[in-house]
């Protein structure tokens, strides 16, 4: 039995903010000044979303548990839900530390790194460049966790397809 459309929309949308945020996430240090607003308003706007996706897809979730995988063992259903639901906390708390981040540092998503462009959020604290520190390291490590929590989970999906071919592929498609 697959997953309803609803959850594999989440997940499809979610894999694409993904792939927006981690590469844009990884080079921004690289970028040339003249262009490194830019990545940080796809970034940040792409983190945020992650976000707002993520509530939504775990409200959804609640309301409508995945189907069953009884036909796994034990141990690959743990994993599964081990990696799930770290990865679920991973993409709600990391657009967090961002954006916490990102107002200590004095630059809220407003003008050129405005919400999609256009929406300016509010600034709500002050400066604090040590908190602001503080939170992008955290940020960061939580960023190479959610790296590897992917790496887990493709690797997952592999393995079920090209070796096991059990259909856990299917599920989502």
């Amino acid at each position: 039995m697959g997953y309803a459309a609803p959850a594999k929309w989440f997940h499809w949308i979610t894999v694409a903010l993904m792939l927006v945020a981690l590469p844009t996430g990884i080079v921004i240090e690289h970028i040339r000044d003249a262009d490194k607003m830019r990545f940080y308003a796809i970034h940040e706007s792409a983190g945020l979303t992650t976000f707002l996706v993520a509530l939504a897809r775990l409200a959804y979730r609640l309301r409508n548990p995945p189907p069953e995988a009884s036909h796994q063992p034990r141990l690959f259903r743990l994993a599964a839900t081990t990696v799930h639901h770290a990865l679920y906390a991973a993409l709600i708390v990391q657009p967090v530390l961002g954006f916490l981040a990102t107002n200590a540092f004095g630059f809220p998503l407003r003008g050129q790194t405005a919400y999609l462009g256009f929406i300016h959020l509010p600034r709500f604290m002050e400066t604090n460049v040590p908190l602001a520190e503080a939170l992008l390291a955290a940020h960061l490590w939580l960023g190479w966790v959610i790296a590897a929590l992917l790496v887990l989970h493709v690797s997952a999906v592999v393995f079920h397809q090209a070796i096991r071919r059990d259909g856990t592929l299917d599920r989502m498609i």
